[in-house]
């Protein structure tokens, strides 16, 4: 991750703008503000990971990043949302065997 922002930090102050037209479905935005959002809302899954347990914040994470990201259309958003959230709840949990906090929910 932060790799991640080093390359991102690198292409903001470089001047280089990245445009995407748009009728596409996400709008690419180099900001500091999308890397302070972006940050924060990792601090808030993690701060709450423990108590909403891992497919909602998984879930929630999810939809927080994509918007955060770009992506505008509100289906598309939960639709990969759920599928991660439940992909990687599938994976960790079920196949891996992974004990992850269970949360509210009780999954």
């Amino acid at each position: 991750m932060f790799l991640s922002c080093l390359f991102f930090l690198k292409h903001l102050y470089q001047g280089k703008k990245t445009t995407v037209q748009s009728d596409s479905i996400a709008e690419v935005r180099a900001s500091p503000i999308q890397l302070i959002l972006f940050f924060g809302t990792m601090v808030l899954a993690t701060a709450f990971f423990s108590q909403l347990g891992y497919p909602l914040t998984s879930f929630l994470l999810m939809v927080a990043l994509l918007r955060i990201l770009g992506i505008k259309r509100w289906g598309l958003n939960i639709l990969i949302s759920v599928v991660t959230a439940v992909g990687s709840y599938f994976l960790f949990v079920k196949w891996l065997d992974i004990p992850m906090p269970k949360g509210w929910i009780g999954l």
